[in-house]
């Protein structure tokens, strides 16, 4: 059971600011109008390794005592961000990913210099590996349900309140939670908009039923990088607030979201990171001036011709 004390507090949001910094980019806000109406995009799709988890990753490495190799599993962004942080703090990592991680992530995953360990049809069977391979004196870092983790995550979301104070909600995606987490710690009594695919629920069965419960991950075009089958502790200790918008979006609406931010903006994002902006499109939770996270861009986007 997760006590207040395992929590990350503003503080913590402050603190791994500082320690990201050599290392992690400083996102920009775009200013726009989608639909006919306002918003602010953040672009962390523009994130070193491609995706915000780059910030809780830097952050939990440079914590603690240095060990002599990480181990992590992920469905590829987490992953990707291990072995970028890793090769950024000089330390050898090793990656277990599910069998049907995209070749995409897989491909940079190794080109960051981390060695891949395809084990398994879900993450929870890669992580179950991967915590099975952890030797003395080397760490295994979880993808969300970890103090310094959240608080990595949360710099993106103090970074919006810091560049677009005007925004009174934030639209974000959910696999495991620890991104709306952390933001949900950094953007004070603003509203965090929880989004997910109706394929992958975590975050939704968990504050129906009070808890994080085991939940079915059905296949979807954001399975890769939302399909977590269980919310963490942490993240729902923190999500667990009237503050908290859970909402759901379907596979179509979350590919004419991605189309639309090309058509329109000509950002190129991953089905995941369309998600918060399919959600509302759609018009699921209420916002004067909403900020939209486009948290990752690890798909294929070129083709030969």
């Amino acid at each position: 059971m997760t006590t207040l004390v395992d929590l990350p507090t503003v503080d913590d949001v402050a603190a791994a600011a500082e320690t990201i910094r050599p290392y992690a980019r400083r996102t920009p806000v775009l200013r726009t109008s989608l639909d006919g109406r306002p918003v602010v995009l953040k672009l962390e799709h523009l994130q070193l390794s491609g995706s915000f988890k780059l910030r809780g990753a830097v952050n939990a490495l440079s914590r603690g005592d240095r060990p002599t190799r990480v181990v992590t599993a992920s469905g590829g962004n987490h992953g990707l961000a291990v072995a970028t942080a890793a090769s950024l703090l000089d330390l050898p990592a090793t990656v277990y990913v599910p069998e049907s991680v995209p070749e995409a992530k897989a491909r940079r995953i190794e080109a960051a210099g981390a060695k891949l360990v395809r084990h398994g049809a879900t993450y929870a069977e890669a992580a179950k590996a991967a915590m099975a391979a952890v030797g003395p004196q080397e760490r295994y870092l979880p993808a969300y349900d970890h103090r310094d983790v959240i608080a990595g995550q949360g710099t993106m979301g103090a970074e919006i309140v810091a560049d677009a104070p005007e925004v009174d909600a934030v639209f974000v995606a959910v696999g495991g939670g620890g991104l709306a987490a952390g933001t949900a710690l950094a953007i004070g009594d603003r509203t965090t908009v929880a989004v997910e695919p109706e394929a992958c629920v975590a975050l939704h069965a968990a504050l129906a039923a009070g808890r994080p419960v085991d939940t079915e991950v059905k296949d979807s075009v954001a399975t890769s990088a939302l399909g977590a089958s269980r919310l963490g502790d942490r993240p729902f200790a923190i999500l667990n607030s009237p503050r908290t918008r859970s909402v759901l979006v379907n596979d179509a609406e979350i590919v004419a979201a991605q189309a639309l931010l090309w058509d329109e903006c000509r950002l190129a994002v991953e089905p995941a990171a369309a998600a918060p902006l399919a959600a509302w499109l759609a018009d699921r939770a209420p916002a004067q001036l909403p900020c939209i996270v486009l948290c990752g861009a690890n798909s294929d986007w070129t083709t030969t011709p």
